[in-house]
């Protein structure tokens, strides 16, 4: 009941009805950048989930986005199974990839989980070069398949996934579970003190947050038509992810799709201006984290809060 009395609710309510109806008049270009959007505003949600509650700073989110689109990739590559197995069979690596990178690496404390995380892309990176007869190398895979070559299809389809994620996402985040991440998160001796299992709570976290960034991956590369270093693995593509969900704000989840749309956007609104638009977003991002260190959602929330 408290939640159908918050407006927040009703505004993300009318939100999506707005969004579900674009389709049927805005251009297939501008539908292509959102559908885009919504894909990283995923990614950007499932690191929120991990950074945000369980406190963990992932710097490869590209690690867990890489593993799901490769594998897709690939099956339907080389093999020419059906994508619907394919994207399940990528979702499915991803999140035994995450299980096993979360093992050695949540043992540890600190910065060097980072590092971990970040060792994890270079490996991916190099693993992808090395055996270039299997994965296209720096070239890149072409996908032969697609799910639909209607942008609108593509839209909904990329819309539905964002909100379903989304809402799930936003649940556990809400839950008992989420509550003890947020614990374990602020202070993880005082949490273990009051008898939570950290590690559990924080690998279920990171499970959850690998089986949703390997969804997403291997959905995108059946849109895009290719999977490559460049657009799924690369280190600037993690940052990205990451900026996004400090633009929207921590802690919020949802904010990760905000701020995956501002960039996406803004970089292509700004595309004529060449190496230009790089800096400009770069800068914006910048003087938001600075000054609005709770991001876009983070501070229209706590506004309405104090209020």
């Amino acid at each position: 009941m408290r939640l159908l009395r918050s407006p927040w609710l009703w505004i993300v309510l009318a939100a999506l009805v707005v969004a579900t109806s674009l389709p049927w008049y805005v251009s297939g270009y501008v539908l292509g950048l959102l559908t885009v959007a919504y894909y990283f505003g995923v990614f950007s949600m499932s690191w929120d989930l991990l950074f945000g509650f369980a406190g963990e700073v992932n710097f490869g989110p590209t690690f867990l986005i890489g593993v799901g689109a490769y594998t897709a990739g690939i099956l339907d590559n080389r093999y020419g199974w059906s994508p619907y197995l394919c994207i399940a069979l990528g979702a499915l690596a991803a999140v035994v990839a995450g299980f096993l990178l979360a093992l050695p690496a949540l043992r540890v404390r600190g910065p060097y989980f980072g590092l971990i995380t970040l060792v994890a892309v270079l490996i991916l990176q190099s693993f992808v070069v090395v055996f270039a007869d299997l994965t296209g190398g720096e070239i890149g895979l072409t996908i032969p398949d697609v799910l639909s070559i209607d942008a609108g299809v593509n839209y909904w389809i990329a819309l539905g996934f964002m909100t379903i994620s989304g809402a799930i996402l936003f649940g556990l985040a809400r839950s008992p579970v989420g509550l003890i991440l947020q614990a374990s998160g602020q202070d993880p001796v005082q949490a273990g003190a009051l008898g939570f299992n950290i590690v559990k709570h924080k690998l279920a976290a990171f499970v959850a947050s690998s089986l949703f960034s390997g969804l997403a991956g291997a959905l995108l590369v059946f849109y895009m038509g290719t999977a490559s270093v460049g657009t799924v693995v690369d280190l600037s593509v993690g940052v990205q992810v990451i900026v996004a969900a400090v633009l929207g704000g921590r802690r919020t989840v949802i904010g990760g799709v905000i701020g995956a749309i501002f960039l996406i956007v803004a970089g292509e609104f700004l595309r004529p201006t060449g190496e230009l638009a790089t800096f400009i977003v770069s800068t914006v991002a910048l003087l938001v984290i600075l000054f609005f260190p709770n991001g876009f959602l983070g501070s229209l929330l706590a506004r309405g809060a104090k209020q």
